[in-house]
């Protein structure tokens, strides 16, 4: 996978020697299917997870009467850990899935081979597009995702601990910081790079049928889920440990 990387990144020259090469219309089309079409789905899951985040803490913050304190909960764990991560988690399920389903399917009926045969590079056309895309898609879904989670934690606050929407804005400015919520949105090239590099070679690994295609885009899936479970672990250490969390 590491070459995989290597080529997708134009280690090889080719795009930055001839940048008109690149191909623009395959950019914009999978920035579509990765970013705009998974918005719907990035709503409602992300606005659902502010509401269980808000009512479970709830629960507990009510025998304390400390209700103002569930927009420090709901703001900064959805900001900095769970809106990022369960948005690369669902992009993971659902675009890196159809990279490797792509991939795999024109891997079946020898169309890979084909454009080697023409004359154009797999990576040129199929791969860099779609980790392109990926980065600058994902970020956004998380910006957005950060939004809705925030905004459904803010409804369940106000229905259940009686929280205004004044009060839980005024303390929301106080409580996060640019660095809370930049901490969250710059981990997403990272996650955009694991899942479109992880789908992509899973992709490229088809060989032989149909049966194939779903094997590999199950590893893909499961692989690229792990991947970025463990770097949002890491993560989270090491800006720990540099006291970036406080």
């Amino acid at each position: 996978m590491h070459g995989l990387y290597w080529r997708s990144g134009g280690g090889d020259g080719r795009l930055a020697l001839h940048p008109r090469r690149f191909r623009w219309a395959a950019l914009f089309s999978n920035i579509e299917t990765a970013g705009v079409n998974a918005l719907p789905i990035i709503a409602l899951l992300s606005f659902m997870l502010g509401i269980v985040i808000a009512y479970q803490g709830g629960q507990q913050l009510k025998f304390y009467g400390a209700n103002i304190f569930i927009v420090d909960m709901v703001s900064l764990t959805m900001l900095r850990e769970l809106a990022p991560l369960i948005t690369a988690i669902i992009v993971a399920g659902r675009t890196g899935s159809s990279y490797t389903a792509q991939i795999g399917t024109m891997q079946v009926t020898e169309e890979v081979d084909a454009l080697r045969t023409i004359g154009i590079s797999p990576m040129d056309l199929l791969v860099l597009p779609k980790l392109l895309a990926l980065i600058i898609a994902l970020p956004l879904l998380i910006v957005f995702a950060d939004a809705l989670s925030v905004f459904g934690g803010m409804v369940m606050a106000r229905a259940l601990l009686e929280v205004s929407f004044e009060d839980f804005i005024d303390r929301f400015v106080l409580v996060v910081t640019p660095t809370s919520f930049l901490l969250g949105v710059g981990k997403a090239p990272f996650f955009a790079a694991i899942i479109a590099l992880v789908g992509c070679y899973q992709g490229f690994q088809v060989r032989g049928g149909a049966d194939s295609v779903g094997r590999q885009t199950t590893v893909s899936v499961v692989q690229s889920i792990f991947m970025v479970i463990a770097a949002d672990a890491l993560f989270s250490i090491l800006l720990g440990s540099v006291g970036l969390w406080r």
